[in-house]
């Protein structure tokens, strides 16, 4: 009998934590997110002006809202991130979505940076117009009555999956990603009362929750609670998955960008970790005078040595949590 060795799954495990980070930028996960923060009446209103009443009734009477199916420039504005999430639903690729055929080239920055620019505000009506047109066509092949939220999902899942397989840039940048948020997860899971692909909670040593997440901007979040739903942001980490040393100080300039919203939103300190090992440091934290401290992925992926022992250090220490 021959001999059997199935190989460990390593693909599918960091496909797992990938899926986190992916959940929260373009899925439905984000998409419920920045509803939170939007007026619903102002968002109503533009799902009557730009959406065909047929559609709205067809998700009605399925118990569900417009947005999930129909992009208004309202929601892009907010989160320009969720174009990611339309262009999965509706199942194309990014190379196959943003050519000067589709006539939105010129848009990719809002998925691939969050990145909404006046030239793009301007004529982002006329983006979710087509949006709205194609998701149409969605609605009348998939028939009402399959039609669910749950259905909607597993449609964008289908078409993150080449994505994750293909595209060695943006698998990279999720890879890295998920890979900080793996370290995170060994070092607290001793103490987590629940997970998911996109987040981890748990509760620390004062007795007080702790939230672990994937966040759209910056990468990774830690809250602390101090009250019922009231939270103290306590670390923003931003993750730069890259190798290419010559554009590492771009990625820092992105980084600090991203560090500054924070801090606006009251973290209290700022991470940024690094693909590039032999880094200058000294131009680095000139780059990003938000970052509190660098750290490189190879360092925390390794799970050893006097950096890794200091980031765990500062996560156990900054939580409240105790070492297990």
């Amino acid at each position: 009998m021959p001999s059997i060795d199935i190989p460990y799954p390593e693909l599918q495990i960091n496909f797992s934590y990938a899926l986190g980070q992916i959940r929260s930028r373009y899925l439905q996960d984000a998409l419920m997110q920045t509803i939170d923060d939007l007026n619903i009446a102002t968002l109503d209103r533009e799902l009557s002006e730009y959406v065909p009443e047929a559609g709205l009734k067809i998700l009605a009477k399925q118990g569900l809202r417009g947005e999930l199916l129909f992009p208004v420039p309202s929601l892009l504005s907010a989160n320009p991130y969720l174009l990611g999430y339309y262009r999965l639903l509706l199942g194309f690729s990014q190379k196959e979505f943003y050519t000067t055929k589709f006539g939105v080239s010129g848009f990719k920055s809002m998925e691939s940076t969050g990145v909404l620019t006046e030239k793009n505000r301007g004529v982002l009506p006329e983006l979710c117009k087509g949006l709205i047109s194609s998701a149409t066509f969605l609605i009348e092949g998939i028939g009402t009555d399959r039609l669910s939220k749950k259905l909607l999902d597993d449609l964008t899942l289908l078409t993150v999956g080449p994505q994750l397989r293909g595209g060695a840039n943006n698998k990279r940048g999720f890879d890295a990603i998920a890979t900080v948020f793996k370290s995170i997860h060994d070092i607290v899971e001793h103490t987590a009362t629940d997970s998911c692909d996109s987040k981890i909670e748990l509760v620390n040593a004062a007795g007080k929750k702790v939230l672990i997440q994937f966040a759209p901007d910056p990468d990774i979040v830690i809250k602390v609670a101090m009250g019922e739903g009231n939270f103290r942001n306590v670390i923003a980490i931003e993750v730069k998955g890259g190798k290419d040393f010559s554009n590492i100080h771009n990625r820092i300039g992105e980084a600090e960008k991203s560090h500054q919203k924070a801090k606006n939103s009251g973290y209290v300190e700022c991470w940024t970790v690094v693909n590039v090992d032999n880094m200058d440091l000294e131009l680095a934290r000139k780059e990003s005078p938000s970052t509190n401290l660098f750290y490189r992925q190879s360092a925390l992926e390794s799970g050893i040595g006097d950096e890794y022992e200091d980031f765990k250090n500062r996560i156990l220490s900054l939580t409240g949590i105790k070492e297990q």
